[in-house]
């Protein structure tokens, strides 16, 4: 299994990541939170924790910017129910904390919000997640520390790139556009409005 790589970012389209590792490329479908922590250096050298998803139809790598992450989409993919598109999901839209706080709280309606999350789903994440995971005291936010980063070189608009970022997440197209919307005309990276989108939905 490969646990971690640790190379240059060569192409970023969220959630699809590039990464070379001496002179081999490997693709990723990376968390939102991965892509809010990469350098704005595209030759600096990054590290991504991995987990290797194997199927029948698919081998796809997922990556993220910490093992805490990592560990959180691990817990998620024993819940019943529970695939790696909607764990990648999770974790893309909140951090470790605050999914503790939410499944500690019994938050049934924000985690309902989550793409692919009904309400019967979020009890089910509720009652399987919440002896795993630490009561931590954190109070949810719209504003993160993540780092926006910048994409050098774009084709589409960045509300257009993060509207196929939702919805590569699972989002419906009336939903995502809607999420989006209110960061128009805003000049914010792509990652700033994936993130705010996210945010916003919890609320």
């Amino acid at each position: 299994m490969i646990g971690l790589l640790r190379g240059k970012v060569i192409y970023k389209q969220p959630p699809e990541l590039l990464l070379e590792v001496h002179g081999v490329g490997y693709e990723l479908q990376a968390s939102m939170n991965t892509f809010y922590n990469l350098p704005l250096d595209t030759q600096a050298e990054v590290i991504i924790y991995t987990h290797f998803v194997v199927r029948e139809d698919a081998q796809t790598l997922f990556g993220f910017s910490s093992q805490e992450e990592r560990s959180l989409f691990r817990h998620l993919l024993k819940v019943t129910g529970i695939g790696p598109k909607m764990a990648l999901a999770i974790v893309s839209g909140m951090t470790a904390a605050e999914f503790a706080q939410l499944v500690h709280a019994a938050d049934v309606n924000a985690l309902s919000r989550i793409p692919g999350v009904g309400k019967k789903t979020a009890e089910r994440l509720i009652i399987e997640m919440r002896d795993r995971l630490p009561k931590i005291e954190v109070p949810l936010s719209t504003s993160g520390t993540h780092k926006p980063t910048q994409t050098p070189f774009t084709l589409v608009s960045p509300v257009d790139e993060a509207l196929n970022a939702l919805l590569a997440l699972g989002y419906k197209p009336a939903q995502a556009s809607k999420m989006v919307a209110a960061f128009e005309n805003q000049n914010l990276s792509v990652e700033e409005i994936i993130r705010h989108a996210l945010r916003s939905s919890l609320n």
